[in-house]
């Protein structure tokens, strides 16, 4: 099902729009559409909230480019041919928004950009209005305004491209459905599809991903009480941390163990080859 991105200036009413999206789309097919007619079967709104990003996040470049990560990983592990995703988020960077046009594509949905418009004066209203550690800090807001990369509908990638006021009441539902479950999808390109690792990749990716596992498990056991369930990286799937920490040597040898019985390709997946590690640290950590 397709892909809605949100954008625009910081607390400029994306988030509004995303749950009026969800709540329209969370209905059962309008009357008027045909039986054949393509509707989701799930909703789902991929925001700040929901990846746990703070705004102090926004703080730094590279906490930025965290955010932005785990905003991609999650839209591609929610987004099927059954499944809406609203991405809710500034998506002010047109390179990401190519990024997310590409998974769309990759898997034959369509997609589309809302540009949420606000008066620049009533989004710094609204962002001071807001409680701490809720809203943006003054200097990073206005340096937001500034990076901000407005949606363009003659680029593919922002296009069909719908714009939509704080004085709107509700977005234009008939034009979207026209536009994104109507619409027939573009066929993937070689720039989108994915393509299956070959084997020298798969080692790479297979050595990489694990190395990144383990050095995020042993930070997360000096950042979490003994018992904590947290979730490493991107990955989706969460661990309970042990009675007692794991020294690095111990964990290396848990990596070696793991890559000794994953060294052929019988998945290619990289997200995947994460969660089956972690699956695999929680089965023998205690042991």
């Amino acid at each position: 099902m397709p892909l809605i991105i949100l954008s625009g200036y910081p607390c400029s009413g994306k988030t509004t729009r995303a749950q009026q999206l969800h709540a329209f789309f969370s209905q059962p097919r309008p009357d008027h559409l045909a039986e054949t007619a393509a509707w989701p079967t799930e909703v789902h709104i991929v925001n700040d909230e929901s990846l746990r990003v703070t705004y102090s996040h926004y703080n730094a470049p590279v906490s930025e480019k965290k955010a932005r990560g785990a905003m991609l990983s999650a839209v591609e592990r929610l987004l099927s041919r059954d499944a809406l995703v609203i991405a809710d988020g500034m998506n002010y960077i047109k390179g990401f928004r190519y990024q997310l046009y590409c998974i769309a594509r990759a898997i034959g949905t369509p997609h589309c950009v809302i540009h949420c418009g606000a008066p620049l004066d009533l989004s710094r209203q609204w962002n001071a209005a807001r409680p701490d550690g809720q809203r943006y800090d003054e200097q990073i807001f206005e340096e937001l305004v500034t990076r901000y990369e407005e949606p363009d509908g003659k680029n593919r990638w922002d296009s069909p491209l719908f714009f939509i006021m704080n004085t709107d009441e509700l977005p234009p539902f008939d034009k979207l459905i026209d536009a994104i479950v109507l619409r027939k999808p573009p066929p993937p390109n070689m720039s989108t599809v994915v393509k299956p690792l070959t084997d020298t990749n798969y080692l790479f990716e297979l050595d990489k991903a694990t190395n990144e596992l383990v050095t995020a498990y042993f930070q997360a056991q000096n950042n979490h009480p003994p018992g904590s369930q947290v979730a490493l990286l991107d990955c989706t799937t969460k661990i309970r941390l042990p009675g007692h920490k794991l020294s690095l040597p111990q964990l290396r040898g848990l990596r070696r163990q793991f890559l000794s019985l994953n060294n052929q390709r019988t998945v290619t997946d990289v997200t995947k080859l994460k969660e089956l590690f972690i699956a695999y640290l929680q089965e023998n950590v205690n042991q």
